[in-house]
C-alpha cells in the first residue's frame, strides 16, 4: 500500500520584491510504500521543507495533487494518524520534558492514566527517564532531538515525518536512535527522513529520494544507486593482469592500482567469466573479488554537480 503518493506537485513562490517567481517544486511525483523508511535528500533550497509542509497542509500547492494515508490533503482527519518533527523545534523553556509530551499528548487527545504510562514509555525510549522533571532550558541540543523524537511519537503514529531528528546528537545517540526507526519500521509504521548526515539515510533507509531545485534527479534504493555497474577489485598473488590481458577482450578496462590489486570494468559478466579463467589458467591466484559500489554521498555530491551543470 502506498502511504504517501504525488501527481506533478508543483509550488511558486511569488514575490514583489523579486523580479522572478522561484519554483519550490516542480512537477514531483513520488511514491512512499507503507512499513519504509524513505529518506529525502537534497542541498538547502532543494524544495524538501516545502513537500513536506504541503503533504502536512501547513502550506498548499500551486498545481498538482497528493494522498497520504490513502486519503486527499483535504482530509483534516488524517492528521491524527501523522507524527512531526520539524527541523530546529522549540518547547517553551519553563516546561520540564514530561510536561512537553504531556501537553502534545492532550493536543492528541490522550488523557488520564493512558497519557501518563505513554509519557513514561517514551521518555524510557528516548533515554531521557532521569531528565522527566527537569526543564528543557538545561537541556542540549542531542536531548532537544530525543524529546523532539518522543514528542513525534505520542500519538502512536502510522507515518511519521522526521526532519533532521540526529541533527546535535552524538554518534552513540545516533546509533539509539537509528535502532528506534528501525523498531518503529518492524511495526509496520512509515518514516519520512529529511537528513543531512547522508552516511545515516544509508544505514537505515529502504529508498531514497534525491531533489533538487524542486526537482526530482534520482529515486530508488540506495543498493542501485550507490552500485558502480560491472566494476570489480581484484586482488591476486602470483602474477600481473598487465601482461596477460594486454590484448583481451576491449571491453574490459583494467587499471592496477598497486599492491597486486586492480580495478576491473567489464561490460557483461561473459567477460567477467573469462578473465577469470584466464587469471587461473596462467596460475594467478584470486585472492579476493569485490564489486565495486560508491557512498551514498559521493553519488549525492555527483548528481547534484551533474544537475547544475545542466542548469548552467
Amino acid at each position: 500500500m502506498k502511504i504517501i503518493e504525488t501527481y506533478n506537485l508543483t509550488k511558486i513562490y511569488s514575490s514583489l520584491r523579486r523580479k522572478s517567481s522561484v519554483h519550490a517544486l516542480s512537477e514531483l511525483n513520488l511514491s512512499v510504500e507503507e512499513g519504509t523508511i524513505f529518506g529525502l535528500l537534497g542541498p538547502n533550497g532543494a524544495g524538501k521543507t516545502t513537500l513536506i509542509k504541503i503533504l502536512l497542509s501547513i502550506t498548499y500547492p500551486t498545481s498538482g495533487s497528493a494522498k497520504i494515508l490513502n486519503e486527499e490533503l483535504s482530509n483534516y482527519l488524517v492528521k491524527s494518524k501523522i507524527g512531526y518533527l520539524p527541523e530546529n523545534h522549540k518547547y517553551p523553556p519553563y516546561l520540564k520534558g514530561g510536561e512537553v509530551l504531556e501537553f502534545f499528548g492532550k493536543l492528541s487527545g490522550i488523557t488520564g492514566v493512558s497519557l501518563k504510562k505513554k509519557i513514561d514509555e517514551l521518555l524510557e525510549m528516548v533515554k531521557l527517564t532521569k531528565w522527566k522533571k527537569a526543564k528543557v532550558k538545561n537541556y542540549s541540543k542531542g536531548m532537544m532531538q530525543r524529546l523532539g523524537l518522543a514528542q513525534a511519537l505520542i500519538n502512536d503514529p502510522e507515518l511519521i515525518f522526521l526532519d533532521e531528528p540526529t541533527d546535535g546528537v552524538d554518534p552513540i545517540g545516533r546509533k539509539e536512535i537509528r535502532d528506534i526507526l528501525l523498531d518503529l519500521k518492524s511495526r509496520s509504521k512509515t518514516i519520512f527522513l529529511n537528513s543531512h548526515l547522508l552516511s545515516e539515510v544509508e544505514l537505515i533507509t529502504d529508498r531514497v529520494g534525491i531533489l533538487n531545485k524542486g526537482k526530482l534527479l534520482r529515486e530508488g534504493a540506495v543498493k542501485e544507486l550507490t552500485e558502480k555497474g560491472e566494476e570489480y577489485k581484484i586482488t591476486v598473488e602470483g602474477g600481473s593482469l598487465d601482461e596477460i590481458t594486454k590484448e583481451f577482450i576491449s571491453t574490459i578496462v583494467i587499471t592496477n592500482t598497486g599492491n597486486n590489486i586492480y580495478s576491473v570494468k567489464v561490460s557483461n559478466m561473459d567477460d567477467l567469466n573469462k578473465l577469470l579463467d584466464l587469471l587461473r589458467k596462467n596460475g594467478i591466484i584470486i585472492r579476493e573479488m569485490v564489486k565495486q559500489k560508491q557512498s551514498l554521498e559521493d553519488m549525492f555530491i555527483s548528481l547534484i554537480k551533474e544537475s547544475e551543470k545542466g542548469n548552467a
